[in-house]
């Protein structure tokens, strides 16, 4: 089981809409209801929000020149039998694109893994499995 970030598109979201709802617009219903500012709400709000940017900032530090989230798991979620499949990139002749994956000795079904844009990406993608060499189709 992984834990997302706090800032995926999921939850970064939901923390400054809670964070506003408790700093600012209770207070303002509350001040509207009884004409008191009521500190307490703000304060609260305020340091959710610090919290959530403090957080927000550190990951963002952390994640700077380093795996993208789509690779850190990659071996895991796309597994590779060298026993049944082989590593292959697949280039267009059309459009040069380039995919790399693994194509299965038997039936010939390609599993697509990542885009390769440049030759740093191809090292990555060796580097991720384990590969030495790995062929281009065409």
């Amino acid at each position: 089981m992984r834990i997302p970030k706090i800032n995926s598109i999921h939850y970064g979201g939901i923390w400054i809409a809670v964070s506003l709802l408790i700093g600012a617009v209770v207070p303002l219903i509350l001040w509207l209801v009884f004409r008191k500012l009521f500190i307490v709400p703000v304060i609260i709000g305020a340091v959710i929000l610090a919290v959530f940017i403090v957080v927000f900032c550190i990951e963002m530090r952390q994640d700077n020149s380093k795996v993208p989230y789509y690779e850190k798991n990659l071996k895991n979620e796309i597994k590779f039998d060298p026993e049944t499949q082989y590593a292959v990139i697949r280039s267009s002749i059309c459009t040069g694109e380039k995919v790399a994956g693994f194509k299965n000795k038997k039936d010939g079904h390609f599993t697509e893994v990542m885009v390769i844009r440049t030759p740093d990406d191809e090292r990555r993608f060796k580097s991720i499995y384990g590969l030495e060499n790995v062929r281009t189709e065409y």
